[in-house]
């Protein structure tokens, strides 16, 4: 199972956009860094309401995916939305992100490894990028649970860079495999 980096973004300022790069460097230090050079990197937590409520917060957003499939999901209700809009570092493309446990370890190209936490948590500032696109990212399933399609948020295990074109290998982990939950 796998599939293909698509595009690569960071942004070293507060934005809710991402331009894309020619390249990423994923960092890794003892508990993970993120994105050299991005505004979320670091070990606690970076995202603005999370600080406020808990500045200690380990950091388990250090890299945000998000599959290239959901634009053009989006595409087919008037929306137009392309990679590093959403402010996901990572896009991808031929591979479920939604669907994989917690604890799945993404090899991203040659050398970087990143471990998934859970799932982004979509916020109202989607709404002011482009007005409606939120009940897009999020809605509910035919049981009513909650759908979030927002990509999925990450830590990383080993650094190194990353680049459109890159394979994206999938290693699931042992035992009970536990669904994604908002980190």
């Amino acid at each position: 199972m796998g599939g293909v980096v698509s595009a690569v973004s960071s942004n070293g300022v507060y934005s809710f956009t991402k331009p894309n790069r020619e390249s990423i460097t994923l960092l890794e230090g003892l508990e993970g860094l993120g994105v050299e050079g991005d505004v979320h990197a670091g070990v606690t937590v970076k995202h603005r309401s999370r600080v406020a409520r808990d500045p200690s917060q380990p950091n388990l957003r250090q890299v945000h995916l998000i599959h290239e499939e959901l634009f053009e999901e989006v595409r087919g209700a008037g929306f137009e939305v392309a990679a590093g809009q959403l402010g996901e570092n990572v896009t991808t493309r031929g591979l479920d992100l939604l669907s994989l446990p917690v604890g799945t370890l993404l090899r991203l190209g040659d050398e970087a490894v990143v471990e998934v936490t859970g799932l982004r948590n979509p916020c109202p500032q989607i709404d002011n990028f482009q007005d409606g696109l939120l009940k897009q990212v999020v809605g509910r399933n035919a049981d009513g649970s909650l759908r979030l399609r927002g990509g999925i948020m990450s830590v990383v295990v080993r650094g190194g860079a990353v680049r459109p074109g890159d394979p994206v290998k999938v290693e699931l982990p042992d035992g009970p495999h536990v669904p994604l939950e908002i980190v």
